[in-house]
């Protein structure tokens, strides 16, 4: 990977005067801090309107108090750029280009902090760096008064943070709860704990807001948004009771100490809010992989088979499938330990490898921050057993790892996750994390992690109804939210019409094939475990298991079409020289696009797969006659396209 940074400074004239004001390098998007009221404030705007009213900076800490401030001092703009490939995001190669402007608080107790503004394009990414002063080594933040006070005629696409300690077997928070789209900022939370990043937000008709963060490892606390209260959001940290009571709330950090990057994507449309890098841009490698790591399409019975398939036979049926289908891995899951023991799960592995194919293998994370009783249990918590196991993993020649059923975002936590990735590489495996926190810079910072969770995923549908129903819904929402700042480990892309393992008992899928398909394009995550099972071979549409083959996993651009959050979606994402394009409609009548495709020219060739009048796949190859394609997509239904232009 190859990395350059280029640093200028820029003129100190337009920062005499306060507010100290920062722009993007194309002049729309600016920010500017003061202080107002004694407290340290900024404030956002975008093609001159405003996004953010100014809003409170500062923390708190064992040190001090860092909410007040007396004075401020304003550094030269410095301009950054760079450029850099992480191969398992949205788009393989990144030009970042932003200009970074520092501020020096002082308190009224005398102590001082910056707050550290880079605004690019579309994207402001913001954190506080703190000196050390006089013999002090060390700081604790309890809180913090980052607050985002929006417009009123602001709505919200938000996920609730849940209770700690509640669900199935005490496994939440897990960023698993149900979104509500074009909400009042007044509403209250389900659970009256604020919001999961990343949260977003429709400024009337003047722009849209994705806020997150990014670049929380071991040495911070995960946070998220609080309940609107007094015109304002703010950054809260985790509740006490996550993790069974284990770990502090706030971040303990030595010094000279940094926090994570909060971010802000904002645009006049939804484009730069599906296009960001934000959550990469401003972070940087931990660590240089151990291998090269191989990425692609899986299968895993549990989806619909479930426990009672982690038997050798069941397993050597899903490697079976997978060498069918041309796919890399298996995912063996829970309870692997009872139910095919360590010299099973050696013979399954050589048998994979003799098929061409390699497993990842299931663990909880731990055993005393919830109930869970699935095994293996009480292997990645301990640093002394988590290592001896990835040795054996390794030797039996595993690829990777899912691990399972964390605790909430304490820092404790965050430690945890970056100890079980950096153990891991040691032993040549990647890592996928479920009942978990979101992703927050971990693809560039962690070269083998490759993916989380954090949604309510493809085993939902599974246990009830209700999420099939919700399922055109959620697709429509996750590419502007939860998948646009990270990898997304949904596991879905059903061929089965039943589920269940026969395909005929239990509820229904609710939408179509080539919605299904449409997933594996507007999903991304580097490996995709999908939803199939060894009957697809030959019940499900040969056209669907054809193109199941042949879509990739990694991606090399992606560029938003059309689409409004919860409503419809339609993206467009290259792979080489090859475009795939997807659409569904999550709305209750037909959907007509007529869809701009910059990427396609007349006289390319494309096939499609759509829907017929009876809702069945078709495939069609045809030619463009411009840049422009009309589709009539159903309730619940989708396309892909298929192409290889190189415009």
């Amino acid at each position: 990977m190859k990395t350059q940074v280029i640093t200028a400074l820029l003129s100190l004239a337009a920062l005499q005067a306060f507010p100290a004001t920062v722009c993007s390098p194309d002049g729309a998007l600016c920010v500017d801090v003061d202080i107002l009221s004694g407290r340290p404030t900024y404030s956002v705007t975008y093609a001159g309107k405003t996004i953010l009213e100014p809003s409170p900076l500062g923390f708190t800490a064992n040190t001090g108090d860092y909410t007040s401030a007396t004075a401020m001092k304003a550094s030269a703009i410095r301009a950054i750029e760079e450029s850099y490939s992480v191969p398992t995001i949205k788009t393989s190669s990144v030009d970042y280009k932003a200009n970074e402007l520092r501020c020096t608080f002082t308190t009224a107790d005398k102590h001082s902090f910056d707050a550290v503004f880079r605004v690019s394009d579309n994207d402001v990414a913001f954190r506080y760096e703190i000196p050390k002063e006089g013999e002090t080594g060390s700081i604790y933040i309890s809180s913090e008064a980052t607050g985002f006070d929006l417009p009123d005629m602001a709505t919200s696409f938000l996920c609730p943070q849940s209770d700690p300690m509640i669900g199935w077997k005490r496994t939440k928070p897990s960023y698993e709860e149900e979104y509500k789209a074009d909400a009042p900022l007044t509403d209250v939370s389900k659970y009256g704990h604020g919001y999961t990043f990343p949260c977003l937000f429709k400024v009337g008709n003047d722009g849209w807001l994705l806020i997150s963060e990014t670049g929380v490892d071991s040495r911070y606390c995960a946070s998220h948004l609080s309940d609107y209260t007094d015109g304002l959001y703010t950054i809260a940290y985790p509740m006490e009771g996550e993790n069974n009571g284990n770990g502090l709330t706030g971040a303990a950090m030595a010094l000279p100490a940094v926090t994570p990057w909060r971010t802000l994507t904002v645009g006049s449309n939804l484009k730069p809010i599906v296009e960001t890098t934000v959550a990469w841009d401003v972070v940087s490698p931990l660590y240089q992989p151990s291998l090269k790591y191989d990425y692609g399409k899986g299968t895993w019975s549990w989806i619909l088979w479930q426990d009672d398939s982690i038997n050798l036979e069941d397993q050597k049926k899903y490697v079976d499938l997978a060498h069918d289908m041309g796919y890399k891995y298996v995912l063996v899951d829970n309870w692997w330990d009872t139910k095919i023991g360590r010299d099973g799960m050696a013979e399954l592995a050589r048998y994979a490898r003799s098929r061409g194919v390699d497993l990842f293998v299931w663990y909880s994370s731990s055993g005393y921050w919830n109930d869970i009783e699935q095994g293996p249990v009480n292997h990645m918590d301990r640093a002394l057993v988590r290592k001896q196991e990835m040795k054996w993993l390794n030797e039996i020649g595993a690829k990777g790892i899912k691990v399972d059923f964390f605790g909430g975002d304490k820092q404790e936590t965050m430690r945890l996750y970056e100890d079980i990735l950096s153990d891991a590489d040691d032993h040549g495996l990647m890592v996928i994390f479920h009942g978990c926190t979101l992703p927050r810079g971990w693809e560039r910072m962690y070269p083998n992690y490759v993916g989380s969770e954090a949604v309510l995923a493809s085993e939902n549908m599974y246990f009830e109804d209700h999420f099939c129903k919700e399922e055109p819904f959620n697709t429509a929402l996750h590419p502007f939210i939860r998948n646009t700042v990270g990898c997304m480990e949904f596991g879905g892309c059903f061929m089965n019409r039943h589920m269940s393992r026969d395909n005929k008992s239990r509820h229904g899928r609710k939408t179509t094939d080539a919605f299904q398909l449409a997933t594996t394009i507007l999903f991304q995550n580097p490996i995709q475990n999908f939803a199939l099972t060894p009957n697809n071979l030959t019940d499900a549409p040969a056209v669907c298991m054809d193109f199941l083959r042949r879509v990739p996993t990694t991606w090399d651009e992606t560029v938003f079409i059309d689409g409004y959050p919860g409503r419809y979606v339609v993206l467009a994402r290259r792979h080489g020289s090859t475009w795939y394009i997807a659409g569904v409609n999550a709305l209750k009548e037909k959907l007509d696009l007529d869809l701009e495709l910059p990427m396609l020219a007349k006289g390319d060739e494309y096939t499609i797969i759509s829907d017929d009048k009876a809702r069945e796949p078709q495939s069609k190859t045809a030619r463009m006659k411009g840049n422009r394609l009309k589709v009539s997509l159903q309730p619940g239904a989708g396309f892909v396209i298929e192409t290889a232009s190189n415009h």
